[in-house]
């Protein structure tokens, strides 16, 4: 069981799916395929986007030693997509070369700030927990556009440090990442508390490192003990 939160210096957290979504992210995808002239229901779309994340994702069974790099994340987002088109069928429109074309071109759609919305209790919550003096950072896997995304969304200023896995070349469920993050912030690990939604690399994987960690169920079809809301996190 986690200690209050005063009990800690500071909060790390992860970002996609806990501080921050794509919320049409199945519009997104249809318009970008009709554009192409590929034409598929929305619902369809939806579907299989919640299924690859749950199977490429969710469902992975990540290596710890696994090197990373803005070419392995953005390989990784292309077997997501790809699982995607294969299923809607894209192979008896499209050639090879335009599935693969397709896939690099919706990995910079949704690694660009335009797609992002924070969720509604991120600005506040972050602002409370500001003013009880704890200080917050990031640890992500996400793409080198990480940076500029939060900068967009008026977050970044909140967080020292931000460590984004293809930045460092360290990528969660990797205890070194968390270790590294210690390290940058010159904090024990007994003075963090972690903040994410994957359970082996947000709570696994931080208290590998001594790190305590709560987990944040965003979505429905996410298990498990948690918190709902970040507002949670002062109570």
């Amino acid at each position: 069981m986690r200690m209050p939160l005063n009990h800690y210096k500071a909060v790390f957290f992860d970002v996609g799916d806990t501080l921050m979504t794509i919320p049409a992210a199945r519009v997104i995808i249809q318009q970008f395929l009709a554009l192409r002239s590929l034409h598929r229901e929305e619902d369809r779309i939806g579907e299989l986007f919640t299924q690859a994340f749950r199977l490429f994702y969710y469902g992975k069974q990540l290596n710890p030693d696994e090197v990373c790099s803005p070419e392995s994340d953005r390989e990784f987002w292309m077997k997501l997509y790809r699982f995607i088109l294969d299923e809607l069928g894209a192979d008896a429109e499209w050639s090879e070369d335009q599935i693969h074309h397709c896939c690099h071109e919706l990995y910079d759609l949704f690694t660009t700030a335009e797609q992002y919305q924070l969720f509604d209790d991120v600005e506040e919550s972050l602002e409370a927990i500001s003013r009880m003096g704890l200080r917050m950072g990031i640890i992500s896997n996400f793409a080198p556009s990480l940076k500029g995304i939060l900068r967009d969304k008026g977050i970044l200023h909140y967080f020292a440090p931000v460590i984004v896995s293809t930045e460092v070349g360290l990528e969660k469920p990797n205890p070194a990442i968390f270790r590294l993050a210690l390290q940058e912030s010159g904090l024990a690990a007994s003075q963090v508390l972690y903040v994410g939604d994957h359970d082996q690399n947000d709570i696994w994987a931080p208290k590998q490192a001594g790190i305590d960690a709560v987990k944040i169920l965003r979505y429905d079809y996410l298990t498990g003990n948690g918190i709902h809301s970040l507002m949670e996190l002062l109570k």
